[in-house]
């Protein structure tokens, strides 16, 4: 079970908020399979590189919700 770490990012985005989710050490495909299942679940936009998946807006409280439905844990 992989323990994957949420924070929030303003510095360097013009401002807007970002959700980052740290962690992921499964390889590269699923990892995106997985983020693009996110954004769809969540309704926002976002990216996967650097083994981090970036999301717009804070959306923390229903992320530690969908991912800890996946089997992962969430800290942050």
């Amino acid at each position: 079970m992989e323990t994957l770490r949420l924070r929030i990012e303003k510095q360097g985005r013009a401002g807007k908020t970002v959700t980052v989710v740290a962690g992921f050490t499964r390889e590269k495909a699923l990892m995106e399979k997985l983020a693009s299942e996110l954004k769809h679940s969540l309704g926002t936009g976002g990216s996967f590189h650097d083994r981090e998946l970036l999301l717009q807006g804070d959306v923390r409280e229903r992320l530690r919700t969908l991912l800890g439905g996946m089997g992962f844990r969430v800290k942050g």
